[in-house]
């Protein structure tokens, strides 16, 4: 089944020009885009978007950290290593089970979700768009894509449930931004307007 629905995925490929493009561009530039739009969220949001910004790094990395366990203890090939496959990006034949991509973005987009459902609904949108062009391009199964969604919600819940604990991660980042770059949070800048 797994194989199947690869097949019927990945059979696009090399048959629309167009969608080959956008495929390879999502796939290689999503983890940059999610990288832009947290920036975008720390530089130009308020206080709330630099707390969802570290909060949702902090779930990327421990997806990513996950997948790394998951790797170590079980290894499946890559589908262009036992299959004929469309394949439109070189990869390296490493572990196919679960989609670092994948991971990121799902880790990053329901990270960002939880404490942004604004922006975060299109993260996600994206990011399952990120899991589809994987299998598109040939790199992995539907499988691997789903596990590594399954790892991506289990990493946001974990943040999510810890953030009472974690918030002096995020405290002390702001803080120290705020100091480097002499800016000041929006209510001490309302405090000080009260006093002229």
């Amino acid at each position: 089944m797994n194989y199947e629905l690869f097949k019927a995925i990945n059979q696009l490929a090399g048959n629309h020009p167009f969608m080959d493009q956008f495929m390879v561009f999502v796939t290689e530039k999503a983890l940059i885009i999610f990288a832009l739009v947290l920036l975008s969220m720390w530089f130009f949001g308020n206080e709330k978007n630099k707390y969802t910004v570290v909060y949702a790094t902090l779930t990327g990395v421990l997806g990513l950290f996950i997948n790394f366990i998951i790797s170590q203890i079980y290894f499946e090939p890559r589908p262009f290593v036992t299959h004929s496959v469309n394949m439109l990006i070189p990869h390296a034949a490493d572990a196919s089970f679960p989609s670092d991509h994948t991971t990121g973005a799902f880790a990053l987009a329901l990270g960002i979700l939880l404490w942004n459902r604004k922006v975060g609904i299109a993260a996600v949108l994206f990011a399952a768009l990120t899991g589809f062009s994987r299998i598109y391009v040939g790199h992995h199964y539907p499988f691997d894509v789903l596990g590594s969604i399954v790892v991506g919600i289990a990493a946001s819940l974990l943040v999510y449930k810890l953030s009472p604990f974690l918030k002096p991660i995020p405290s002390t980042i702001i803080s120290i931004y705020r100091r480097l770059t002499g800016t000041k949070t929006s209510a001490s800048r309302s405090r000080e307007s009260k006093k002229f």
